[in-house]
């Protein structure tokens, strides 16, 4: 074979992988890069188009400042429950001794179960904890115990929370049995010989190896949180205090009708889950680096 068809062959293959790639990449621009172009250009104009910082002044009202601290809290209080009762899960799929066909079971409901959300979701917690769920009515007809009694109000903070970390749970597991199943039996076989207890195998090696794919995980779920609009809508409607709740009343809603203030709030939603998900990232690489 010559040079030049060598050369040719290159050439064509190079543009076939970039065919191949051609359709996401409009994908991307079309759904995820003009988008947020539109929507930055947009925080820094008014009504007019004229430039302006008034709306990321807008942002510092009493108001808006508390839709934010209330979207930080319950991104917070769903990622540390999730990242909680995920990681104990999928240790006990991956290291437990559970038969195969439990971890089989747990992780297709996962992979389900994390893309779970909206209306949907919204529905089932209603129809299982809402003052007429079947939950609360087994409760209070069976066991003689009133839920809403207690102070519990699905409809709340803690309610919210609760429903988030059921898309919120799934996601850890997912994300963190990889980094379970890296963890090499020649480490552990180790720390025994040298007179590691179970104990001071886990704080000392297999934590401190996992810590990364922990935090970046995390930090994954508060962002998903944090960006989570049709779940608390469908919920709670436009009376919980929510940043994408405040976002949607400003562009869609009759009286806080203000696109451009808007785009300044979904443009602070962007730097917190960009930076949530940059961390990740690295953490990734970090924890990928660590278990080669």
């Amino acid at each position: 074979m010559t040079a030049s068809s060598s050369t040719t062959l290159l050439n064509r293959k190079r543009l076939t992988d970039w065919v191949g790639v051609a359709p996401f990449t409009l994908f991307a621009v079309m759904f995820l890069i003009a988008p947020t172009l539109y929507l930055v250009t947009g925080a820094f104009m008014n009504a007019e188009g004229q430039p302006t910082l008034e709306n990321i002044a807008g942002l510092f009202t009493p108001k808006i400042l508390a839709s934010y601290s209330i979207s930080l809290k319950i991104s917070l209080a769903s990622a540390f429950g999730g990242a909680l009762v995920g990681f104990f899960l999928a240790w006990a799929v991956v290291l437990g001794g559970v038969p195969s066909w439990i971890r089989s079971a747990i992780m297709t409901f996962s992979g389900v179960a994390s893309n779970f959300a909206g209306v949907p979701l919204a529905f089932a917690f209603l129809a299982t904890l809402g003052r007429t769920g079947l939950v609360t009515i087994i409760l209070r007809d069976w066991f003689g115990f009133n839920l809403y009694a207690t102070g519990f109000n699905l409809l709340s903070f803690f309610g919210l929370t609760l429903t988030y970390m059921y898309f919120q749970i799934p996601l850890m597991v997912l994300i963190i049995t990889p980094a379970l199943d890296g963890l090499k039996k020649e480490w552990r076989e180790a720390a025994e010989m040298l007179g590691a207890s179970t104990f001071q195998y886990w704080t000392r090696v297999a934590l401190p190896i996992l810590f990364p794919s922990i935090l970046g995980t995390f930090l994954l779920l508060f962002a998903n949180a944090f960006g989570a609009i049709a779940t608390a809508y469908s919920l709670t409607g436009s009376t919980f205090n929510i940043v994408p709740i405040q976002l949607y009343a400003q562009i869609r809603g009759d009286v806080l009708h203000n696109p451009n203030l808007g785009y300044a709030l979904a443009l602070g939603m962007i730097v917190i889950t960009g930076l949530s998900n940059l961390i990740y990232i690295w953490m990734r690489i970090r924890a990928e680096r660590w278990q080669k």
